[in-house]
């Protein structure tokens, strides 16, 4: 999954940087905008909708996933609950959420959401409140949290030399935003990361 960045886009085309990412081997890409405003986030959301064959979703804005005809969104824990949520989306609309300590795991076991996204894996600049990183190994313990069959993927600090060891602890994918969203080349880095994390 590529995640969207304005600040890490630094002004180049999210859409074609996507299609590029997308190209090289991305299977989802997320809208991710922290300082954009819903509208902003609705014309880039419709964008990437019309310009990609993967699935497309928000960041936060359920509202503006449905208005811009996404396949889903992401929750992070402050966002409203996605149990609460589940019921107002079409189905087969993909929800995601955030799950970074035992105790997130244990707040969101029993909702009904379609992945989990664990992190952050390693340092990262681009989320500032993101905590500690867990490394594979704590990875893995918050993955066995994870209900039965839950997909987990890996998000924070992923580059193409430690995605492996993420896939190894469990993950079924991993996110990425710097390791695609800022490569000069974003198809080779997207194609180095697959590679990877096979």
């Amino acid at each position: 999954m590529v995640l969207t960045d304005a600040a890490v886009l630094k002004g180049r085309d999210a859409v074609e940087v996507c299609r590029r990412a997308v190209a090289g081997g991305a299977t989802l890409v997320q809208v991710r905008w922290k300082d954009g405003t819903a509208a902003e986030m609705l014309q880039l959301a419709r964008a990437l909708v019309g310009a990609l064959p993967v699935p497309v979703l928000v960041n936060d804005r359920v509202d503006v996933a449905l208005a811009a005809g996404a396949a889903g969104a992401h929750l992070g824990q402050d966002d409203p609950p996605l149990d609460a949520l589940r019921p107002h989306v079409p189905p087969g609309f993909i929800l995601g959420v955030s799950v970074g300590s035992p105790e997130e795991a244990e707040r969101v076991r029993d909702w009904p959401a379609d992945y989990w996204s664990i992190g952050p894996c390693f340092p990262t600049a681009n989320k500032r409140d993101a905590g500690d990183a867990l490394g594979p190994e704590g990875f893995a313990k918050l993955a066995r949290l994870a209900p039965g069959g839950m997909p987990v993927i890996g998000i924070g600090g992923i580059t193409a030399e430690n995605a492996g060891s993420i896939v190894r602890a469990g993950a079924v994918g991993v996110a990425v935003i710097g390791a695609v969203v800022a490569a000069t080349d974003p198809e080779s880095a997207a194609r180095a990361l697959r590679a990877a994390s096979p």
